[in-house]
């Protein structure tokens, strides 16, 4: 399998709106940070999508993406799920609608906020056929396993996706490491987790949250996502372990 990382960053990217960086080097590309979204892709080449990022569009063509053959959503805030009017355009040339599939809230939430992309309206076609997460096992030859994790009062999807022996986690927007998600995660050979800031956040891992995870589970490599302005690459990668990456834009990894 193949891990595209579209988006390294927070809700808010790097820079902040007014070209706020933080304590981010604007020199250094890899801290130009779009919102938290990924591809899985397998080894026939079937994409998996996972969040439709608010910065989707420009995800899309930076990495010269025309097609996807699913979409995930790991829950339903606006940084993981507002680009999503960016799938008509991987609509086209199908012969139905785009593969979706999220948690049972996260459905609700997104059927009644986007109504059209699943149901189509004034002559436009249904863009995406959602679906609930509990019957789904495999995709595409992909096995797919998930857990809820809490999110502060909310919660997210963690996602593990297997595939010849191969396997990588995503896990962002987390509060709390509950025993389901180092369950689900055990043994993992990749392993994207969720790393806001150092400081802890209500809501949010932090950096020692995150390489927990990593060492509970046992992943054997571990990429730091969801970062904000306050985690240069640079500096973090001097910081981590050994078999800790820092996540960025258009970063790609084989497994």
């Amino acid at each position: 399998m193949k891990l595209l990382m579209l988006g390294s960053g927070t809700s808010s990217g790097v820079p902040r709106v007014g070209n706020d960086w933080g304590a981010c080097d604007p020199t250094d590309a890899r801290n130009r940070r779009t919102r938290a979204s990924i591809i899985i892709e397998g080894q026939d080449g079937a994409r998996l999508l996972i969040d439709t990022s608010t910065d989707l569009r420009q995800q899309l063509l930076d990495n010269a993406i025309d097609r996807i053959d699913a979409v995930f959503w790991t829950h339903d805030h606006a940084d993981h799920c507002h680009g999503i009017d960016d799938l008509r355009a991987l609509r086209y040339g199908r012969n139905g609608p785009l593969p979706g599939f999220a948690a049972d809230e996260t459905v609700r939430r997104l059927r009644q906020r986007f109504g059209y992309i699943f149901a189509g309206q004034y002559g436009y076609p249904t863009i995406v056929s959602i679906d609930t997460l509990d019957r789904l096992k495999m995709f595409a030859g992909i096995r797919i396993d998930t857990c809820q994790m809490p999110h502060g009062p909310a919660e997210s999807t963690a996602f593990r996706f297997d595939q010849d022996g191969k396997s990588i986690g995503y896990a962002t927007d987390f509060s709390e490491i509950c025993d389901d998600l180092v369950d689900t995660f055990a043994d993992l050979d990749l392993l994207v987790v969720d790393c806001l800031r150092r400081d802890p956040h209500p809501t949010h891992a932090n950096v020692s949250m995150a390489l927990e995870l990593g060492q509970r589970c046992k992943a054997r490599t571990v990429v730091l996502t969801h970062l904000d302005k306050s985690l240069d690459y640079r500096v973090l990668s001097n910081e981590v372990p050994d078999n800790v990456l820092v996540g960025h834009d258009g970063l790609v990894i084989d497994v």
